[in-house]
């Protein structure tokens, strides 16, 4: 029930232990900033030109919310505790829950047929991807996505040349599209070992803040030597139509041989797979699903929740609206996209910085004041039920509960 005390209480109790402000303000910064590369106009990024740092929102915002949804699920399983064994299959179930229901919601907004990548779709299949690694220990989870960081795009890039740049629905989707699983998969079992890391810890956050500012070094420093070598971004990384991000056609190469099998080789040598190995190794640019992206954007993101975290301490009374923010993250990027097609049509898009400060100014209050009165937003809850529902297959008695920390708040 609606009182007039609700705000009083929020403001007193909202952000507090169990839950940790810092990764609903940093997930509220990954909501803002993925609306800015939507719709926001930017100038390429400048270190001395600070009116061209906005241009840091594209990329990194959907690289920003990845990492933290990784974060989310350690926190759901177990927090520093790996789940127990006898809890494993009903915690598998509630995350094919809860990724089914925010895969529909993704395709639900495709259908609005904006020019946006959304990114839910994928983030429902993360939440069946990462059931193998539930009980990985923080070094095995590093481990592996150390090796999925370096070796996958370059394995991809490999794969996609030698096989003449295959195409279809599942390869679009999976492999070779906006975000490639490979890439994408890295960063979620990162974040899913930060999480298991005592995050909550100032010690936690000042090691996270370390190691992302040299990850971001290292990686925009071998972006850097990339871009001064002239190695191209391979096509299968190039940005195309969608808005931040990239869509996989088709068309995109010319894959016919004439000769058949006896063009192999002529055809083999003008795909250029040690070129294009090179190319996903040094690729830098934002969706270019490259090394040099993923370790100099996921350590600007590293950063950014270190930040957050430290910061949320000392700050906590003003930050406030954006952790409301980022306690429902579905919702409020439902609602931005939704906003697009009420304001731009079906279909229709354009870009404008007033609109990118309207829908910021405006999220940030509804969201604000839904978090007050109301608690949880309402697409949150839409997936609690539905993990909720499919983990009670597995036991009548399975609790479903977590820490007050999950990806949709």
């Amino acid at each position: 029930m609606i009182t007039a005390a609700a705000p009083v209480r929020w403001f007193r109790e909202f952000g507090r232990p169990p839950r940790i402000l810092g990764l609903d303000v940093a997930r509220g910064l990954a909501i803002l900033g993925m609306a800015g590369a939507h719709i926001g106009e930017t100038e390429a990024f400048e270190w001395m030109d600070p009116a061209t740092w906005t241009d840091l929102v594209h990329g990194r915002s959907s690289i920003l919310f990845a990492l933290l949804a990784g974060v989310s699920i350690a926190l759901m399983t177990g927090r520093s505790v790996l789940p127990e064994r006898e809890r494993l299959p009903s915690i598998r179930l509630n995350l094919v829950g809860r990724g089914a229901v925010i895969f529909l919601i993704g395709l639900a907004l495709e259908m609005l047929n904006t020019p946006i990548a959304v990114i839910l779709t994928l983030y429902g299949i993360l939440y069946v991807a990462v059931i193998p690694f539930l009980r990985w220990r923080p070094w095995q989870l590093l481990l592996g996505a150390a090796v999925l960081a370096l070796v996958g795009p370059a394995l991809l890039a490999f794969l996609g040349a030698v096989m003449l740049h295959p195409f279809g629905t599942g390869i679009g989707f999976v492999l070779y599209g906006t975000y490639p699983i490979t890439v994408w998969l890295a960063l979620v079992l990162g974040g899913m070992a930060l999480g298991r890391m005592h995050v909550e810890r100032v010690r936690t956050a000042v090691i996270a803040l370390a190691v992302g500012i040299v990850l971001a070094v290292v990686g925009y420093g071998l972006g850097g030597i990339g871009q001064a070598a002239g190695l191209s971004t391979p096509a299968e990384y190039s940005s195309s139509s969608f808005v931040d991000g990239s869509s996989f056609s088709e068309s995109s190469f010319d894959v016919s041989m004439p000769n058949g099998w006896e063009g192999y080789p002529q055809a083999l040598e003008a795909s250029d797979p040690l070129g294009s190995v090179l190319a996903a190794v040094f690729a830098v640019e934002p969706h270019s699903g490259g090394t040099a992206e993923v370790l100099g954007s996921g350590g600007f993101a590293l950063t950014v929740i270190a930040l957050c975290l430290l910061l949320s301490r000392p700050l906590r009374w003003v930050l406030l609206p954006l952790g409301a923010l980022g306690s429902m993250p579905l919702t409020a990027y439902s609602a931005h996209v939704l906003s697009i097609v009420l304001f731009g049509g079906p279909g229709g898009f354009f870009s404008s910085n007033e609109f990118w400060a309207a829908t910021a100014i405006g999220l940030l209050v509804v969201t604000t004041l839904w978090s007050m009165f109301f608690g949880r937003g309402p697409l949150e809850r839409l997936v609690g039920r539905g993990a909720a529902a499919m983990a009670l297959v597995s036991s009548p008695t399975a609790s479903t509960s977590d820490a007050g920390h999950r990806l949709e708040g």
